[in-house]
């Protein structure tokens, strides 16, 4: 079983900055695939950044250029920097870890919120 512990979700204005953290309860290096999602009110769960196989990213085209995931293996904690945050990117973001054993097993955190006032 995988934890996830997200935090530094807040309230900033358009074109603020938010650095979202979150923390996993294994080695990060049994971890296929971790990053972050997120869910606005009334819509679907979307992808905003993930690392894939090493040290490979992917990232929504909506975010390009002004997010960045990183990670520190020490603290198995993988981090998105979100730069010129738009109204319409206020939602709960979600860090998602996938584990593949006999059998992909894929985790959740709690959720964290990021409200973008105008």
């Amino acid at each position: 079983q995988v934890q996830l512990a997200e935090s530094g979700g807040g309230l900033v204005q358009v074109g603020g900055s938010l650095r979202l953290s979150c923390a996993a309860s294994v080695s990060i290096f049994i971890i296929n695939r971790m990053g972050w999602y997120r869910q606005a009110p009334g819509k679907q769960r979307e992808l905003v950044a993930t690392f894939t196989s090493g040290d490979n990213t992917n990232y929504a085209d909506s975010v390009k250029g002004r997010f960045t995931i990183s990670r520190d293996n020490s603290k198995n904690t993988v981090y998105l920097q979100m730069n010129s945050l738009k109204p319409e990117e206020a939602s709960v973001y979600y860090c998602d870890a996938l584990v593949t054993t006999w059998k992909d097993n894929n985790y959740w955190g709690q959720g964290t919120h990021g409200t973008v006032s105008s």
